[in-house]
């Protein structure tokens, strides 16, 4: 025992002092590989150097345990001199190791069937947070006033009772543009992956268990809010409050922002046509992109709540015919209204909304003429037109991944399914061709938000491979997977207090932690984005001295500060949309091979 506590002290002495001293750095995957899985590290060097060789040692003895010289240079990058690819997916021996290159040791690492397990469930403590009306992390309620009605001129200034759903980040404005694709992705990670989410909590968010799965729980809180801003056939609203909420940090349940009506906020009405009500205006067209949103999570909802709630499921299988109607009727994108500044959500595109509502309605009818909408809207935007592009403005392209073009993937109809398969490969292709000239593999462009591109791109990998079992991207989809967990040029997660014992977001941009003193952990980050975006957005002051200093360049930055609302802010529909693919994961683990 003495000698085995010796040998841990001298281990973690060989870490610390090559990360402070070192110009070398070994990044991982910090929780863990599964055995069968496509395996790498990066090393970055700020030298400029050559590397042959690298080992894996176990973590507890520090005896090695395997060599390869499965060594790709990609030279400089970032912040780095010189970089090399490490492949060390021949290794699938279960335990923790840590691997030595070039006198320099990456932190430990597991490989073992259960690394994931429990992960997705781990990402909605931090959807539970977010809830509104509510709000079971401080056992107390918030915003209950909401609201009074905007833009519908024979009932402007009116109440309407809109409390509940989720804050939308770490502001307290609610929009169903993200609550409905929130909701949509939560019900699609249970509905593929029913086996990796438990029960330990009621349907408020209160530990308990009430024979309901916890993800279910929580996308029938976000359902039980889409009703009430769709409250009847033709009537749909699209967001509560604006950012005259942006006033400086406290809790939901201490808010007193004033808008005009007492501690009433602002309901806004959906007209299809531009809304803003001081300087900054958005470029709404249509109501189709919120329409389509609606539809589709009524859709799934009726899915997978029927066996719980038969008559809700009912009702809101109705309230989806209805809803896909209306945005046939109103073609064109809702987007959220700003109001002081000039931030929103810049969406671009419905007809991808459409599709997916079209092809849900599919499969809860039986009904063709869905089918046929929903190709025709597919065939409209066969790619996403984020991936491969360099850049692109805030949400203009959202969601970051139709999962319309999946779901006609799926179809029995070779005529159908092989087009869409297609349109996914394409997609995958384009960001694969930006990621092949770098260590990292990462085709993503920074914009702001760029982990929710990541979530969204790992995703279609993931659910491209499982319709084609081509494994041409699979060593792009290990990447990113990768890349959210520390194998990036900062060495970090980038979900807060994830995993517990390595380097993760500790200091995230939320009033819960900030003026609250309460960790706020499951939530995924903004991530980083171009230092050129960084460098222009207002308001952002770190709060203390950059730990990431040395890995900043004009690539990208990335501060784990709560000063820096740009890459480390938490977002719903970002945490959400990684449900999917960890749970896949915990699946995988139970089931190599799958």
């Amino acid at each position: 025992m003495k000698y085995l506590k010796t040998t841990i002290i001298f281990i973690f002495l060989i870490f610390f002092t090559s990360t402070i001293f070192s110009q070398n750095w070994i990044r991982i995957n910090q929780l863990g590989y599964l055995p069968q899985s496509i395996k790498a590290a990066v090393f970055c060097s700020k030298q400029d150097i050559a590397l042959k060789q690298f080992e894996i040692c176990n973590a507890f003895t520090g005896k090695v345990v395997w060599k390869s010289d499965k060594i790709h240079p990609y030279g400089p990058y970032g912040p780095f001199k010189a970089t090399f690819r490490l492949n060390f997916s021949g290794f699938k021996k279960t335990g923790t190791y840590y691997i030595k290159a070039s006198n320099t040791h990456s932190p430990k690492f597991k490989i073992g069937d259960k690394v994931y397990n429990g992960a997705a469930d781990f990402l909605l403590k931090y959807l539970r947070e977010q809830q509104c009306g509510y709000n079971p992390v401080l056992q107390d309620s918030c915003h209950t006033h909401d609201g009074f009605i905007l833009y519908d001129p024979p009932h402007d200034s009116t109440f309407i009772n809109v409390v509940g759903g989720w804050h939308d980040a770490s502001d307290y404005l609610r929009y169903v543009t993200t609550s409905a694709t929130a909701a949509f992705q939560m019900m699609f990670a249970y509905q593929q992956n029913p086996g990796s989410f438990g029960d330990h909590f009621t349907a408020n968010g209160n530990p308990g268990s009430n024979g309901i799965p916890d993800v279910l729980d929580e996308a029938k809180w976000g359902l039980d809010w889409l009703v009430k801003m769709n409250p009847r056939k033709g009537v749909m609203f699209n967001q509560v409050a604006d950012d005259r909420d942006h006033i400086g940090f406290r809790l939901p349940d201490k808010d007193s922002v004033h808008y005009g009506i007492g501690l009433e906020r602002p309901v806004y009405y959906c007209t299809g046509k531009p809304q803003g009500l001081f300087k900054y205006k958005n470029q709404s067209t249509g109501i189709a992109s919120t329409a389509g949103k609606f539809a589709s999570a009524f859709a799934m909802g009726y899915q997978v709540l029927r066996k719980y709630y038969p008559k809700f499921a009912k009702k809101i299988k109705q309230k989806a015919i209805d809803a896909f109607k209306y945005g046939l009727q109103h073609p064109g994108v809702c987007q959220t209204a700003p109001c002081t500044a000039p931030y929103y959500y810049q969406e671009q595109d419905w007809v991808d909304d459409m599709e997916l509502a079209a092809v849900q309605l599919y499969k809860i009818t039986r009904k063709k003429k869905y089918l046929q909408e929903a190709v025709r809207f597919g065939k409209r935007e066969p790619v996403k037109p984020w991936m491969g592009a360099d850049t692109a403005r805030h949400y203009e392209w959202y969601p970051f991944i139709n999962l319309g073009h999946y779901y006609l993937s799926s179809i029995p109809d070779k005529a159908i399914d092989n087009q869409f398969i297609q349109f996914l490969k394409e997609g995958i292709n384009r960001v694969y061709q930006r990621a092949k000239t770098n260590p990292f593999l990462i085709g993503i462009p920074f914009i702001w938000c760029s982990n929710n591109l990541v979530s969204a791109m790992v995703t279609q990998c993931h659910l491209y491979y499982e319709l084609t079992k081509d494994p041409t991207y699979l060593p792009m989809e290990a990447a990113l997977r990768d890349w959210l967990f520390g194998c990036n040029p900062w060495g970090t997660s980038m979900i807060i207090d994830f995993p517990k014992k390595g380097i993760s977001p500790k200091d995230p941009h939320s009033s819960f932690w900030v003026v609250g003193h309460i960790q706020i952990p499951g939530g995924l980050v903004d991530g980083p984005v171009y230092a050129s975006i960084y460098n222009q957005l207002k308001g952002i002051k770190l709060s203390k001295p950059d730990a990431f200093k040395p890995f900043q360049s004009h690539i990208a930055v990335y501060h784990d500060d709560w000063g820096d609302y740009s890459t480390n802010e938490p977002t719903l529909d970002g945490t959400a949309s990684l449900l999917y693919y960890l749970s896949a994961l915990q699946k995988e683990g139970r089931n190599p091979g799958f």
